[in-house]
């Protein structure tokens, strides 16, 4: 925290502008979102107000202060100033104007323990003329309340004032909307003693402790009391609670915003049949348009990259150093930066659903299939990250309740096609498979990259299910997702989402993938040496390098895999990074190649390698069994420390990484000697 700034906390329900109207007030760069679960740690950031500076911190979205999560106890501890943290000196709270009474429950558990309140009063561009008067709904909460609409910027400057105004005028004392029964009222005065003599917080600890033995701060005497009071006595406070906001409140809402366009669409995209047919549709034209849109801007990139080569190999004498910058820099990362318009179009795209209120629905379709496996449906909102990248995924499993089910999670998302490995299944697809029309729409390159979506999720579903019977037992839990109103994506949102995301990868580029591509062309190049005319043939110089032997010595362990020793060497390179194998087949053929004046991109090199059988070295059948491999294999270092610091055991990443590399051994080897048995190649 920035000494002497006052501190502000953002709050609010899931879906209801809260990182909008952070990035408004700050000039943040927070990720946003239309499906819950966006914000799973809280930002920080200066807002400028009228008179000076303040600190906003933009918390996870909760529904409640009641800790069924992690991110709602993280909430709370902001608020009050529990574990480490210190107490906020406001609140300004987002409440979506279409579901004020579900909204407002939040703002009575902040005045309870005696914050000053603002209500930003969001979505009032959909509630139209069915909005509450602002002033009516001030008065009878007790606090300031200023409509606006984070989208497109109105009103935040009045939110601004409001914020200043209340900091000047900080002292609201704890308000009480309902007024416990004796037994209530008696546990709380028993409890509070043990818990700063606060009221409100020895009630939040009788509604939270429950079942969740994880909440932190709580004596083990207060949880052996709370353990033998009735359940009915958390009831109380929430039916009071609701009797408040139905008395005071709903007469004040001429009636909540139409949804029916909303129930319209939903008949048709949460129905079991078609609507999981239409995602499957959908998700296909976003994979053939990864080819088809993308391949003009690859083509450019590819010949950007030869072009550079030779000036660079046109300039410099031939020589070790002309060797390193062609083929080791220039090569490598431009193997890897040939797939960044695939990426970016990947980006896009999914951020265009996500705004639009889509990935929510298929969060809701998928709770249907993955109930029965063991799985908890808000698990899909960390799986759909996991298509962009595994770690902020499981960082992202901090919304779910139960730590079985964080973990269970943990152990299927890397499962999951994350954006690293799009690069491999790129290559793979556009070197070895035909771009043939089917159905008059699509290719069969978009069909293949679909396939590949489809069987890691297929596959991860299937491990779920394997460890909810074994390993993670549990009765699964109920879903409660937010359907959030079918919106237009906001094209700024969607535009800082994508460069956000294609920042990551290049920054990966550029530092992870771009050293471990040098490092390989070193172990490629050295010990230099001279080709070795042998009866059985030449043995090359790169065959003699470090990398070469390394990849022959592990050669017996992949060849029933169809893997030779070039794409051995690729996989070792590849458990830094997946993005890595790209690179590094780059440099292993730019070395290899006899032809300097060669221009050809590292597909063609691929597809035309004929090996000392007179065989192509590459075919369809290969090519499917390492896209196998590489789907399954937890080939990313990032992701075994992600998990070690949320599980906070190296046991489970150990586990991850030895199950997961025993997956794809056994399957790659499933598919290549069972393509070969059906005499398919």
């Amino acid at each position: 925290m920035t000494e002497g700034l006052p501190r502000v906390l953002l709050a609010g329900n899931p879906n209801t502008g809260k990182s909008t109207l952070f990035n408004r007030l700050t000039g943040g760069r927070a990720r946003v979102g239309n499906y819950p679960g966006i914000t799973v740690e809280p930002l920080r950031g200066q807002v400028r107000l009228p008179g000076g500076l303040a600190e906003l911190h933009d918390l996870p979205g909760t529904y409640s202060l009641v800790a069924h999560s992690l991110e709602e106890e993280l909430a709370l501890d902001c608020l009050v100033g529990r574990n480490g943290q210190a107490r906020a000196d406001m609140a300004l709270v987002c409440c979506d104007a279409t579901n004020l009474l579900r909204n407002l429950y939040l703002v009575l558990q902040l005045q309870e323990l005696g914050l000053d309140v603002v209500v930003a009063l969001t979505m009032t561009d959909e509630a139209g003329d069915q909005l509450p008067d602002p002033a009516a709904l001030g008065q009878a909460l007790q606090c300031s309340v200023v409509p606006c609409v984070p989208r497109t910027g109105k009103g935040v400057e009045d939110v601004r004032e409001l914020i200043e105004h209340t900091l000047e005028n900080l002292g609201s004392a704890p308000t009480w909307r309902f007024e416990p029964g004796p037994a209530l009222a008696s546990a709380l005065d028993e409890l509070a003693p043990t818990l700063g003599d606060d009221r409100a917080l020895a009630l939040w600890a009788l509604m939270s402790v429950g079942d969740n033995d994880e909440l932190r701060g709580i004596p083990d005497t207060v949880r052996e009391r709370i353990g033998a009071l009735p359940e009915s006595l958390a009831d109380e406070a929430i039916q009071g609670r609701y009797a408040w906001l139905d008395a005071h409140i709903a007469p004040l809402i001429p009636g909540l915003a139409s949804r029916a366009r909303s129930e319209r669409l939903d008949r048709v995209l949460l129905h079991p049949v078609f609507g999981m047919a239409l995602f499957i549709g959908i998700m296909m034209f976003v994979f053939q348009g990864l080819f088809t849109w993308s391949d003009p801007f690859i083509g450019l990139i590819e010949d950007a990259f030869g072009a550079l080569g030779g000036v660079v190999a046109t300039a410099l004498p031939t020589g070790l150093v002309s060797d390193f910058l062609v083929e080791g820099v220039i090569g490598g990362l431009g193997s890897v930066l040939v797939f960044l318009p695939q990426i970016g179009l990947l980006f896009l795209l999914v951020g265009v659903m996500e705004d639009s209120g889509y990935m929510a629905r298929v969060a809701y379709l998928m709770d249907r299939v993955m109930k029965p496996l063991g799985l908890h449906g808000r698990a899909f909102v960390p799986m759909l990250s996991g298509f962009a990248c595994a770690v902020p995924a499981i960082a992202a499993t901090r919304t779910m309740t139960r730590r079985r089910d964080r973990i269970l999670t943990m152990m299927v998302v890397p499962l999951m096609t994350c954006a690293a490995r799009l690069p491999v299944y790129s290559l793979v697809i556009a070197a070895l498979f035909s771009p043939k029309p089917v159905l008059g729409i699509f290719t069969n390159q978009g069909f293949m990259m679909t396939a590949m979506y489809l069987f890691s999720v297929v596959i991860a579903l299937a491990a779920g299910l394997v460890m909810s019977k074994t390993l993670l037992k549990a009765s699964p839990a109920p879903l409660l997702l937010e359907l959030p109103p079918y919106r237009l994506p906001r094209v700024p949102d969607v535009l800082r989402q994508v460069g956000r995301q294609t920042k990551h990868y290049l920054k990966d580029a550029g530092t992870i993938i771009f050293g471990c591509t040098i490092g390989m062309w070193l172990l490629l190049t050295f010990p230099r040496a001279e080709p070795i005319e042998t009866p059985s043939g030449t043995i090359t110089a790169i065959e003699q390098s470090w990398a070469g032997q390394l990849g022959h010595a592990i050669e017996p362990a992949i060849e029933p895999l169809g893997f030779d020793w070039k794409i051995g060497v690729g996989l070792v390179g590849a458990f830094a990074a997946r993005e890595v194998f790209v690179g590094t087949m780059g440099v292993v053929y730019a070395i290899e190649d006899l032809d300097e004046d060669d221009p050809s991109p590292l597909r063609e090199r691929m597809r035309l390698e004929i090996g000392t059988d007179g065989a192509a070295v590459w075919t369809p059948r290969v090519g499917l069994s390492l896209m196998v491999f590489i789907a399954l294999a937890c080939q990313c270092m990032s992701t075994l420390a992600a998990a070690k610091r949320e599980t906070k055991s190296w046991r489970w990443p150990a586990f991850l990484f030895g199950y997961m590399t025993a997956l794809a051994w056994i399957f790659s080897f499933v598919t290549y000697q069972g393509l070969g048995l059906l005499g398919l190649d």
